[in-house]
């Protein structure tokens, strides 16, 4: 099942997943997958580092950076390695001329193919075992009680 995905739809995939991200209550996983699938993608020369960037979004009030990457015409920020700091020139504060195109991608659809380049399985948890609430103040009362049907 390993046939060659399109770069232009990993790219697709990545944009979608990273949209979504910054506006998921938990996006920790999506961030996950974006920036394995990038690592993959650059360790195969698919994707390419372009330089350093300020982020918009400054931790603790600390100024940090954040490393740009251009994949097919798409252009993302992922964390950046020590490495990269000797070897990358700084290109500033976040340039908005850095643009990506409108993607029409479901979330789904993104993570399939994100998936499966990446070989992401999720883990198997066992399904917790639903338990049925009792309250320990609740103590069944046969008061109310009628019998059916009514003796006389």
């Amino acid at each position: 099942m390993n046939q060659e995905i399109p770069l232009q739809h990993l790219a697709q995939a990545v944009f979608t997943i990273n949209r979504h991200a910054k506006t998921a209550p938990e996006p920790q996983h999506l961030y996950q997958i974006k920036k394995d699938t990038i690592s993959k993608l650059l360790k195969e020369k698919k994707a390419e580092k372009v330089g350093l960037h300020f982020s918009d979004h400054p931790k603790l009030s600390n100024q940090h950076s954040t490393l740009l990457v251009k994949v097919d015409n798409y252009y993302f920020h992922i964390p950046p390695s020590k490495e990269d700091f000797k070897t990358l020139k700084h290109l500033g504060s976040l340039d908005q001329n850095y643009r990506n195109p409108q993607t029409k991608m479901s979330l789904s659809q993104a993570k399939r193919i994100v998936y499966q380049y990446i070989d992401w399985k999720p883990e198997k948890k066992p399904k917790p075992r639903q338990k049925r609430y009792t309250s320990s103040y609740y103590t069944p009362s046969s008061l109310g009680k009628m019998e059916w049907p009514p003796t006389k």
